[in-house]
C-alpha cells in the first residue's frame, strides 16, 4: 500500500499503533497527549488522526471511542516506522546458546527446546519445522534454441523429472539482429559449464548463486537462467509438510483478540490437524532472491491466506544448511503484538539455527 505521510502523521500513526500494542484500548488524542511527547496540541492530534482514519489506517471500533491501528496502518508502522531489537535478538542468541546443547541432545528435542525460548521471549506461539530434506539435485541442464530469439531451458533432476523454461533473446546494443548460429555456440558453451560446476547441487542452492560471474560474453543469459533456476527450486522442492514444534498455545490465547471460543478452536485445529498447510506457508520463498528484501516475512491480518489467523500475525523466517533452506522459524500471534521484539526474535532464532545446522 503505497500511502505518503508526513513526518508529523508518521509519528502520531507510530504513538497510536504503540499505545494500542501496549494497551489493548482504543487511543484518544488526550492518551497521546499523556504518554507522548508530540509537541502538537490535542486539536492538532485529533485531526491528524481523522486523515490517518481516511487513509485507512486507523479505524473507530465505536462511534465514540479512540482510533485503532487497521491492517494497513500496521504494515506502514513495520515498513517505515521501527527497527527490530538488536538488544532483543542478543538476547535471544544468548538464551539458544547458553540452554541448548547440541552435542547432548535429540534434533526433535532440541527444537522443541529452541521454540520454548522463542515462545518465551516473544510472548506468541512459537513454531519451528524439522529440517526439510526433500531436496532436487540437478542431474543435466541445457539451454537449446527452438526458433531465432527464443531459447528453452531444460533441467533433468536426480529422480529424471525434467522440467523447462522459455525465454525471448533480445539483441544487445553492439548487435542489430541476432545470430543463429552464433547463439546455438554460446548455448552449449554455457550449457557445458553450468553442468560441469552444478551437476549434483541443489536446485535450492542454484537458486542462490550468483549468476553474474558468467563471463562477459554470456551476460545475456545471466537473469534468465537466475529467475528460471529459483522458479523450478520452487516448483521441484514441494514441501513435505515435516512436524512443526508448536509451543506458547495457553498464554497467546489468553489475550483479549481470541475471547470467542469460536477463533480459539479455528486456530487449534489449524495447528493440530492441518499443519500442512502451515508449513507450506512459513517455508514460502520470495519468488525472486533479493538481498534488499527483508529476510523475515511478515504476514499481517488479512495477508494471510488461511482464514483461521486472518486476524494475527506471522513472522517467519527460514533457517539454512549452507545456503539452502531447510525449515523455518516462526511466531502467531494477535496483530497488536510488539513488532520490534517479535522480528528480533524470529530472525536471531533463525540465524542460530543456520549456524548450528551448517
Amino acid at each position: 500500500m503505497q500511502v505518503q505521510l508526513t513526518n508529523r502523521q508518521q509519528h502520531i500513526l507510530w504513538a497510536t499503533v504503540r499505545h494500542y500494542i501496549a494497551t489493548a484500548e482504543p487511543v484518544g488524542s488526550k492518551a497521546l497527549i499523556e504518554e507522548y511527547d508530540l509537541g502538537v496540541s490535542s486539536a492538532t492530534i485529533r485531526n491528524v488522526m481523522g486523515v490517518l482514519e481516511k487513509s485507512g489506517l486507523l479505524f473507530q471500533p465505536h462511534t465514540s471511542a479512540g482510533r485503532v491501528p487497521s491492517d494497513s496502518g500496521y504494515r506502514i508502522y513495520v515498513d517505515q516506522l521501527i527497527t527490530p531489537s538488536e538488544a532483543l535478538a542478543k538476547e535471544v542468541e544468548q538464551a539458544l546458546q547458553k540452554r541448548l546443547h547440541w552435542e547432548d541432545w535429540s534434533l526433535e528435542a532440541l527444537l522443541h527446546g529452541a521454540a520454548q525460548i522463542l515462545a518465551s521471549l516473544s510472548g506468541c506461539i512459537s513454531l519451528i519445522t524439522m529440517p526439510q530434506t526433500n531436496t532436487a539435485l540437478l542431474r543435466h541442464l541445457q539451454l537449446m534454441q527452438i526458433e531465432t530469439g527464443r531459447i528453452m531451458l531444460i533441467v533433468v533432476t536426480d529422480n529424471y523429472e525434467t522440467h523447462s523454461r522459455l525465454m525471448d533473446l533480445s539483441p544487445t546494443r553492439e548487435e542489430t539482429k541476432l545470430d543463429a548460429e552464433v547463439i546455438d555456440r554460446e548455448l552449449q558453451i554455457v550449457s557445458n559449464f553450468l553442468n560441469s560446476h552444478l551437476r549434483g547441487r541443489s536446485l535450492l542452492e542454484l537458486a542462490t548463486l550468483d549468476w553474474s560471474e558468467l563471463d562477459q560474453e554470456f551476460q545475456r543469459y545471466g537473469e534468465f537462467l537466475k529467475t528460471s533456476v529459483a522458479e523450478l527450486a520452487r516448483k521441484t522442492v514441494a514441501p513435505t509438510a515435516t512436524q512443526i514444534m508448536v509451543r506458547g498455545v495457553g498464554e497467546v490465547l489468553r489475550q483479549p483478540e481470541f475471547s470467542q471460543v469460536q477463533q480459539v478452536q479455528t486456530i487449534i485445529h489449524l495447528l493440530e490437524e492441518e499443519q500442512d498447510q502451515l508449513w507450506r506457508l512459513i517455508f514460502e520463498q520470495p519468488e525472486v532472491e533479493d538481498q534488499n528484501k527483508p529476510r523475515v516475512n511478515v504476514r499481517i491480518g488479512a495477508e494471510n491466506p488461511l482464514e483461521p489467523i486472518r486476524t494475527c500475525t506471522l513472522i517467519s523466517s527460514t533457517y539454512r544448511r549452507g545456503s539452502i533452506p531447510v525449515g523455518s522459524v516462526g511466531v502467531l500471534g494477535p496483530t497488536r503484538l510488539d513488532y520490534e521484539s517479535a522480528i528480533a526474535v524470529v530472525a536471531a532464532a533463525a540465524d542460530y539455527l543456520s549456524e548450528a545446522f551448517s
